[in-house]
């Protein structure tokens, strides 16, 4: 499979990573727990966006966007719109994980000092599982290009099934991964910090945060199976693809502070996530017979989330909409006082 990613790219392409995760930890720690004010994540929202946005243009620099040669041009140009498309859609889509992290938070009584560690930590094992699972991919199309069309198909009923549950209420109570870890542990009912386990009677056992870091990896696991073919769909160069997914990620925590208040003023949302997967099976799905341009992919984009967004705002949610609240099912709450 051709990629652009040369050796070195790569290994500039690692380094930030790893620079990056390295500034986020020690700015964390250096910060102890604390709530994330709207100030502070507007301001890292907007750092990470300008970040990707910086690596875009020194990709497009990179290829030969100010060459004087046409193909270089060219290739520049369509990388440049490939990663940018894969970018957005990949942000888009992650605006389903911030209010499902949203609910299982609320549902667990999950402090709002505590909520960083917990993102961070899911942010880790989602690069990680991003990683592997587009170098599967990878091969996978590349050894089999029929593997295109099973995406395409699967992002179509991924996208109708997103459509029709829409309005549907969530039901964690009863949700079969939740009830197998509370038989399978022994839980505290309360927080002991950000611990993952504490000491009752003597006896070890685990505290919801524990709990919390589980579901979150698992969510991880479902949205990444639904998110990579998207990008696919937008190019099959596995370094486009990476890139463009781990700088939507990078961005994903202070996006969740974001938009954590905001999911019931963009109740239409989940109907333009639904339309914009159906859009890219559907181009998955025409690959061999028509190739729609990437340009045309990103304008389709950005006008369904922006026309959901907009019609968000003037339509008001249908009375009894859910909002993700909800209520710790072991009566959680953020006291220390068993801990030894």
């Amino acid at each position: 499979m051709i990629s652009t990613g040369t050796p070195l790219l790569w290994s500039l392409f690692a380094a930030f990573v790893v620079i990056a995760l390295l500034l986020d930890f020690f700015a964390m720690n250096r910060q102890g727990a604390h709530k994330v004010s709207l100030k502070e994540a507007g301001i890292w929202s907007l750092v990470w966006v300008a970040t990707s946005f910086v690596f875009v243009g020194f990709l497009w620099w990179w290829l030969g966007g100010m060459s004087d040669d046409p193909a270089a041009r060219a290739l520049a140009n369509d990388k440049s719109f490939e990663f940018i498309t894969g970018y957005l859609i990949e942000k888009a889509l992650a605006v389903d994980n911030i209010f499902v992290f949203l609910m299982i938070f609320t549902f667990f009584a999950v402090p709002p000092e505590f909520q960083k560690r917990v993102l961070m930590l899911g942010i880790l094992g989602a690069l990680v599982l991003r990683a592997i699972l587009i170098l599967i991919g990878a091969w996978l199309i590349a050894q089999f290009h029929w593997i295109l069309y099973v995406f395409g198909a699967f992002l179509i009923f991924t996208g109708a099934k997103m459509w029709f549950a829409a309005d549907a209420e969530p039901d964690l109570e009863n949700n079969k991964a939740i009830n197998w870890l509370r038989r399978k542990m022994n839980i505290s009912p309360n927080y002991d910090g950000e611990r993952f386990f504490t000491r009752i009677d003597g006896k070890k056992v685990a505290t919801p945060m524990l709990l919390v870091i589980i579901l979150i990896g698992i969510i991880d696991v479902v949205f990444a199976v639904d998110s990579i073919p998207a990008i696919f769909a937008i190019t099959t160069d596995p370094f486009i693809v990476l890139t463009s997914n781990v700088f939507a990620i990078l961005g994903l925590r202070a996006m969740y502070f974001l938009l954590a208040g905001l999911q019931d003023r963009f109740h239409l949302l989940p109907y333009g996530l639904a339309l914009v997967l159906v859009l890219i099976g559907t181009k998955m799905l025409l690959i061999d017979i028509y190739h729609i341009p990437v340009q045309w992919s990103l304008l389709g984009t950005a006008l369904i989330l922006g026309a959901t967004m907009i019609l968000s705002l003037k339509i008001p949610p249908k009375a009894g909409a859910h909002t993700g609240a909800g209520a710790y099912p072991f009566g959680a709450k953020s006291d220390k006082g068993d801990s030894h």
